[in-house]
Order: C-alpha cells, then sequence, then structure tokens
C-alpha cells in the first residue's frame, strides 16, 4: 500500500510521488529522485517547510518549535523531513521545480479522435500506453505539441485524472496552428507529446458548496472537477454556470445532465450571450448568479475563461459585497500561430 503525494511547484510544475505506509515524504521523494528542499532532515532547521494543501498526515513531535511554530501548525505548514502521510495529498513546495532537480514529465501518446463537436470546439482524445502514470488534479493542463513541427499550447484536462484516454476541449482558432492540424490533417495514430502537468488551479479539498463558472472551452478543466467530485462520492451542493456566445457553442450538456442523475445535488444552468438564442437565459454568466448560489460567502468558487469573463466576474462579486471562502480562477487566452497551406 502507498499513498500518491503531488508535489505542486512554485513555477506550476506538479510531479507525482508514491509515498510508502510510515515513510517520511522528503525520504520518498529522494527515493523518487527528486530532491526537496532539506539540510538537517531532523525537525531542527525547518529548511524542508512546506504547507499540505489536502490530505492527512502525521507530523509526530520529534520536532524543535523553532523549526515548525504551533501557528504554522495550524495553518497546514508541514517539514517534509517529519511528515508521514496517512491518506494521499497535495504539498505546495516554496521553491522551482529546477532546484530541485526534477522538471515537467513528458509521455508520448497517440490520437484516438478529434471530433469537431461545435464550430468553435474540437475535442481531442488521445491514448498513452503510460496512461495510469499520467497523474494530474483535477482543473490542470499540460503543453501538447503538434507532430513534426514546433507548436506547442497548453490545454486543461476535461478528463478524470488516473483514468483512460484523455481527453480536452480545445477552441477551434481561425488560422490556429493546433487548430489547423486537429481539423485539417490529424488521423487516429497520430504521435503527439504531452508535457506537465502545471497548474494552481485544481480541485482543493471539498468542504463547502460549490459555484463553478465556465466560459466557451473553459468548460474543460471543470468536467474533469466535476469527474473527480463523483469519483469521491461528494455530496456537497455544486452549481455550474456555463456561459457561450452563441447557441451552436454550446458543448456537452449531454453529460452536464448525466451528472445531475449521479450527483445528488448538483445542476447547472446554460446561459448565451446572444439575445437572439433559444436559451430561457441570455447574457453573461453574471446576470444569472443568484444570491442563494453564493450561501453568503460560504462557497468555494472555481472560474475558468477568458481574461474578459474572469475580470467581470471579479469586479461583479466586489460590487455586490461577497467575499467568497475561496476563489480560484484560470484565464485562458487562444494563441495562434499563422499556418501557410
Amino acid at each position: 500500500m502507498s499513498y500518491t503525494i503531488a508535489l505542486n511547484f512554485e513555477d506550476g510544475v506538479s510531479r507525482f510521488i508514491q509515498c510508502n505506509v510510515n515513510e517520511k515524504v522528503l525520504d520518498a521523494a529522494y527515493r523518487q529522485k527528486i530532491n526537496l528542499p532539506m539540510d538537517c532532515s531532523d525537525g531542527v532547521c525547518g529548511t524542508c517547510k512546506c504547507r499540505c494543501e489536502s490530505g492527512q498526515f502525521d507530523l509526530g513531535d520529534d520536532y524543535l518549535d523553532d523549526a515548525l511554530s504551533d501557528e504554522e501548525r495550524e495553518q497546514q505548514m508541514v517539514l517534509t523531513c517529519q511528515m508521514v502521510p496517512e491518506s494521499d495529498c497535495v504539498i505546495n513546495v516554496p521553491m522551482a521545480s529546477s532546484l530541485c532537480k526534477t522538471a515537467q514529465q513528458r509521455w508520448t501518446t497517440t490520437v484516438a479522435k478529434v471530433e469537431q463537436l461545435s464550430p468553435t470546439t474540437v475535442e481531442l482524445t488521445l491514448d498513452c500506453d503510460e496512461a495510469a502514470e499520467v497523474n494530474f488534479l483535477s482543473g490542470q493542463y499540460i503543453n501538447l505539441s503538434v507532430p513534426q513541427g514546433d507548436v506547442t499550447r497548453a490545454y486543461s484536462f476535461s478528463s478524470c485524472p488516473g483514468t483512460a484516454p484523455l481527453t480536452f476541449l480545445i477552441r477551434n482558432v481561425p488560422d490556429g496552428a493546433m487548430s489547423h492540424y486537429l481539423t485539417q490533417q490529424a488521423e487516429p495514430g497520430d504521435t503527439m507529446t504531452i508535457a506537465g502537468p502545471q497548474g494552481s488551479f485544481y480541485l482543493r479539498e471539498v468542504t463547502r458548496p460549490l459555484l463553478l463558472l465556465a466560459g466557451g472551452t473553459g468548460l474543460a478543466p471543470l468536467l474533469s472537477i466535476l469527474h473527480s467530485v463523483n469519483q469521491q462520492g461528494i455530496t456537497t451542493p455544486i452549481h455550474l454556470l456555463y456561459g457561450v456566445s452563441r447557441d451552436d457553442d454550446r458543448v456537452k450538456c449531454d453529460v452536464l445532465t448525466a451528472f445531475t442523475e449521479k450527483l445528488a445535488q448538483f445542476d447547472y444552468q446554460l446561459c448565451v450571450s446572444d439575445p437572439h438564442s433559444s436559451e430561457p437565459l441570455k447574457g453573461h454568466v453574471t446576470d444569472h448568479i443568484r444570491p442563494e448560489l453564493l450561501h453568503n460567502g460560504d462557497v468555494d468558487i472555481y472560474l475558468c475563461g477568458p481574461p474578459p469573463m474572469v475580470d467581470a466576474v471579479m469586479t461583479w462579486l466586489n460590487a455586490q459585497g461577497v467575499t467568497p471562502a475561496h476563489f480560484y480562477y484560470e484565464k485562458f487566452t487562444p494563441q495562434v500561430a499563422q499556418v501557410s497551406v
């Protein structure tokens, strides 16, 4: 038996290690060739101090207060030289991955399917012989490279961690190199390289209601989050507001409807900014955030969308005078590299 420990470095790189029962995190990391910061390894100096974002662990009493104070311990700070996990954990390491002699992982994948879900959205499905080893936290992204080219783009997983195949929702950008490849050239069996995972936008431990806000293909990481919530059997109230520009931009509504049947307290709404939409809810996501969805601030908000949407939600929350318990967001901007055909 072992526990999966996610190490999130300050440069955005995440690495996953296996920690045996009764094994200290620092020892497990070194065993797997990741040099976490350390000096004494005896709970004396505090050099190995990190923050445990989620998970259960035991620190014991064999360390000095100068290395870790009671106040720091209450803030979930840990000494990795003393920390013995009792569950899967997520640990924030206050150092760049390169300084710990590690970096992004890379995997070779093959194209299983490319499906144009709408004029603006492509779903890419990748197979990977090492799929069980492609660890990530729901909400994170990878860097995907076009075959035989120097074009690399970042895309969030829409699939659930630890499952195969890997799926992504990709915006179809006119004249974009990746879009051109996926819509005009990609064939099943093509080889694509992925590197990662990365990102500080990921599902934390669920202890209160969730409000999920998605704009366009920003739905991808929130789908991954819903998969994880379902897998974990979480029963907390969850509401998703999904906004698109036009009716034909709508995707994965069948999947969202299926989640309403799997998750006891999940529901979602779709809104379309086009005033001529056939949908009953028109306008922007901020037009439809009802007061009860904010639970008087006792809510964790996860938002993924284009920069104007993220800024609009922040402005709206400030105007309402509401400060959520936690507010996690990811801005994405379509990158365009012109292609010649």
